[in-house]
């Protein structure tokens, strides 16, 4: 979500322990590597954050001719580093469409058997969650889901999902600390044909809900890829009818600890929804290769991100409220701070010889602010193999709060969390100490770039110093970032970065979070 700090104690990295900088095995000029470090200065940082989070920019909203603007200037940096482009048709950008779109207003859901009918318009009793929906009605049994599934690798049992549709009871206080378009994305694996959701949100709650997602709205891709299969949501009270009918008690289905899934044998739900285009836009990803030095390793990448976008403007009418007459948010520490981080690695990197052993990416994506558009859709459309990308280090927000500690959230989950720790020991000059997550309920591991890289099964770090009172609003300008504290914490990842490049081995995910993390959203 946001990162921001560079530039300290120069005299310090030059004189870095030469036994830390022999692990480095294929940078053999420890000079070489100070001199790369020193690139990356206080002064570059505050610049590059001020061209990216100036008033001019307007915001950088997904998507607009400002974000375009931004993803221009930092494409001629890559190419002025020398890096190769990394996006599409031999350029430095990835883009990907924007539709606006917006729900028919005569679509419905409807289940029936054993004389039981529930009819749900979409608007009303129904909300429509995204999905591909069929260019007909279509009709399908119930699979009856309850609770939340203990086994990440047999979500459903056995029951016969597979042509079905799912209709999942479940109370929505359970999904706070769970991946739930995982386990959708699981039973569109196995073969259902769409998903509702019974929910006890209250009437209140979900008519707001229902009618927002009859407004036009935008999306990425095609009109329904916001979801694997068509989902759809109904309140306890309008599907209780038909759960009766069917011998299903509602308060034993929402009982603490219960969880199971079966068929309802002579009952069947019916999907008639259809989403119209009203217009097309798109937005860039920029993407720049740095080749590594080792014929063996240099088809495996390691990666740098950050998102290069933010909320617009008060006008845009998306998430930036004016505050008096500033109605601008700049997003300096979300993410100019991040994205001013990844540019000068780039730099960094570029100046070393010989290169690192492993490739490395240099990527700023953009939608994060919208449901972290640009990196899943790089995660759906990767212009290198996920299989060769051996680490995503995410940087969002680093610019802010705490002089000497940054969080590393994910860390506990793979090997390079016991790298990340060892390379900081390696150069305490740098003044910067790791701490873990301080917020784990905000969930922030699965509301960043990282998250989409982590789901496929690369191993990821995400540095990150926390929200403050300016978050999200238009008082995030740059005069507040701290600079020089942000230039230690590029140098720290630099250091990190360089270590995963050159190592014999790559980063190990740890079992269990591997099986919760990629097994169980179904990317085994």
């Amino acid at each position: 979500m946001r990162r921001a700090v560079l530039g300290l104690f120069l005299g310090a990295a030059c004189a870095a322990p030469l036994a830390a900088q022999s692990r480095h095995a294929a940078v053999r000029d420890g000079n070489a590597v100070a001199r790369a470090v020193e690139t990356i200065t206080e002064a570059d940082v505050r610049g590059r954050i001020g061209v990216l989070a100036d008033d001019s920019m307007r915001g950088r909203l997904t998507p607009s001719p400002e974000l375009d603007e931004v993803a221009a200037y930092i494409a001629n940096e890559f190419r002025r580093f020398g890096l190769r482009p990394g996006g599409d048709s031999g350029t430095y950008l990835q883009r990907y469409r924007i539709l606006r779109t917006q729900v028919d207003s005569a679509g419905f859901v409807m289940a029936l058997g054993r004389g039981a009918h529930g009819h749900w318009i979409l608007g009303r009793e129904a909300r429509y969650g995204g999905g591909p929906l069929p260019l007909g009605p279509t009709t399908a049994p119930i699979v009856l889901l309850y609770g939340l599934p203990t086994d990440a690798a047999r979500p459903f049992g056995d029951a016969p999902v597979s042509g079905a549709i799912v209709m999942h009871v479940i109370a929505l206080q359970r999904l706070a600390q769970f991946d739930y378009e995982a386990l959708v994305e699981r039973a569109a694996e196995a073969g259902a044909r769409g998903w509702i959701m019974v929910s006890d949100r209250s009437a209140q709650g979900f008519a707001q809900l229902a009618r927002s997602r009859m407004q036009a709205r935008l999306r990425v891709g095609s009109p329904e890829d916001d979801a694997p299969i068509p989902f759809f949501e109904v309140r306890d009270t309008s599907a209780l009818d038909v759960l009766r009918a069917a011998g299903e008690n509602l308060a034993d289905l929402r009982a603490a600890g219960a969880s199971g899934a079966r068929a309802l044998p002579g009952f069947e739900a019916t999907i008639n929804a259809r989403v119209n285009v009203l217009s097309e836009a798109s937005a860039p990803n920029v993407i720049g290769v740095l080749e590594g030095s080792d014929p063996q390793l240099n088809n495996e990448y390691v990666f740098f991100t950050a998102h290069m976008d933010h909320l617009g403007t008060a006008a845009d009418r998306f998430e930036c409220t004016a505050q008096g007459a500033d109605s601008i948010c700049n997003g300096a520490d979300d993410d100019a701070s991040g994205t001013a981080g990844v540019v000068e690695l780039a730099e960094a990197f570029a100046t070393l010889n010989p290169r690192p052993r492993r490739s490395l990416v240099f990527m700023t994506v953009s939608g994060e602010e919208r449901g972290l558009w640009g990196s899943r859709y790089f995660s759906e459309h990767p212009t290198v193999p996920l299989a060769s990308i051996v680490a995503d280090l995410n940087i969002d927000m680093i610019g802010r709060n705490w002089r000497d500690t940054i969080v590393v959230i994910g860390k506990e989950h793979s090997s390079l969390g016991e790298t990340a720790r060892r390379v900081t020991r390696e150069h305490p000059e740098l003044g910067m100490s790791l701490i873990d997550d301080l917020w784990p309920s905000q969930r922030y591991y699965f509301r960043s770039d990282h998250y989409n890289f982590a789901r496929r099964g690369v191993p990821i770090l995400f540095f990150f110093n926390g929200e403050h009172p300016q978050y999200h609003r238009p008082s995030d300008t740059v005069d507040l970032i701290d600079a020089e504290k942000e230039s230690r914490i590029v140098r720290m990842v630099f250091y990190i970065g360089l270590d995963v490049a050159n190592a014999a081995q790559r980063p190990q995910w740890n079992p269990e979070s591997r099986r919760r993390i990629v097994e169980g959203a179904g990317n085994e």
